[in-house]
């Protein structure tokens, strides 16, 4: 077993709706209970703030290969973030390559999908991408 290790992100007690009621951005939003609904069906979950930004579903220890650390988070989430929406898909982002290529507008980065908004992408591929995420383990 890894060292445990803490972070400064955790689960905390903030209302997740009245996170998203309060963004400015009336577009993101709306994106982001669209979001938040395609993860509670997909995680059968309910979501939590961690930290100040981040909703999450679910709790899961990962354990980096390279170091052996271990770290607990969340299973999936996302992030409605000013520059774009990002979705956090537990560290797995190569089980989805071939139906990234018909999501339509978008960046990846380490684990993660980037959006600026639900329009730019195929909601039905990202629906897909969101189920298939919350069973890999």
């Amino acid at each position: 077993m890894g060292k445990l290790v803490e972070i400064k992100t955790k689960p905390t007690s903030s209302s997740v709706e009245e996170f998203i009621e309060a963004l400015s951005d009336e577009q993101k939003r709306k994106d982001s209970f669209i979001i938040l609904d395609l993860m509670k069906k997909a995680t059968k979950e309910q979501p939590e703030m961690w930290g100040a930004s981040m909703i999450g579903f679910g709790h899961v220890r990962y354990k980096s290969e390279a170091t052996g650390r271990e770290v607990d988070w969340f299973r999936i989430g996302f992030s409605p973030r000013k520059a774009n929406l990002s979705l956090h898909l537990g560290g797995q982002i190569k089980p989805h390559a071939e139906a990234l290529l018909k999501l339509g507008k978008h960046k990846t980065g380490a684990g993660c999908i980037y959006i600026n908004k639900l329009a730019d992408i195929d909601l039905e591929v990202l629906t897909g991408i969101i189920n298939a995420s919350a069973t890999i383990k």
